[in-house]
């Protein structure tokens, strides 16, 4: 897993100066503005790009490396991205939403609790969305009852644990993180209900297994088949045995 904090918080700090510079204006304007067919082309180069050097090196990888691999100069992605944050924040985002979604289809669409948790990390690391989570969905802390952000109860005399952000994330970062944290809550109570999995797992643990089971290997098939054999392992250590 390549999602460090240190990356994250670097990204954030040293987009933030150049965002205010640009003006919140000229970027709102350069979003809704309809773009030619090459522009569009060269944000979807972007975009993959950010997406495939973030999730191997990080969000502390420089614009430059997701400029080559976009094949793009890197005045083209600061036109569309005036500083690192803005298309960080853009790829976390993303990521964070495709995540929801995959949560809620596993939970409309199995009957069987364990079966709806299952596929959603199955999905969820098959596509290699833990590879490009921020860390505010990851950090793992115990705290007090009147935690902002939804939580999840582990043994009583333990406390409560939930996903806990180094520094405050902004508004509409809350607002992705806590959907998906509540969703994925969902799932983790029925099955924790159907007596199929361990009392306790906490929400946080099945989105560190999402991370911890995408890894990033050179070969597309290796990285695929590590991928799910160590997801079947941590499956079998998520499950409620028979006492």
């Amino acid at each position: 897993m390549h999602v460090q904090d240190s990356h994250w918080s670097s990204a954030v700090a040293t987009g933030a100066a150049m965002s205010a510079s640009t003006g919140n204006g000229r970027a709102d304007r350069t979003r809704t503005a309809p773009l030619r067919v090459d522009a569009q082309r060269n944000l979807e180069h972007v975009l993959r790009a950010a997406r495939e050097v973030f999730g191997e090196l990080g969000y502390g990888a420089p614009m430059e490396d997701v400029a080559r691999r976009a094949r793009v100069g890197v005045g083209t992605v600061y036109r569309r991205f005036p500083s690192k944050d803005v298309l960080v924040r853009r790829i976390a985002e993303e990521e964070i939403s495709r995540l929801t979604d995959q949560a809620r289809a596993a939970l409309g669409q199995e009957d069987e609790p364990w079966s709806a948790l299952s596929r959603f990390l199955r999905t969820s690391v098959a596509s290699g969305a833990g590879r490009l989570l921020p860390p505010q969905v990851l950090r793992v802390g115990v705290v007090e009852d009147h935690a902002r952000v939804p939580q999840q109860r582990t043994q009583p005399s333990t406390g409560e644990l939930r996903l806990v952000p180094e520094t405050p994330a902004a508004p509409e970062d809350d607002a992705g993180a806590a959907q998906l944290l509540d969703v994925v809550g969902r799932l983790v109570e029925r099955a924790r209900a159907a007596g199929e999995l361990r009392p306790d797992v906490s929400v946080s643990d099945v989105l560190l297994v999402i991370a911890t089971a995408a890894p990033s290997l050179p070969d597309a098939a290796q990285q695929a088949a590590a991928s799910a054999r160590l997801l079947d392992i941590l499956l079998e250590g998520l499950r409620s045995r028979p006492a």
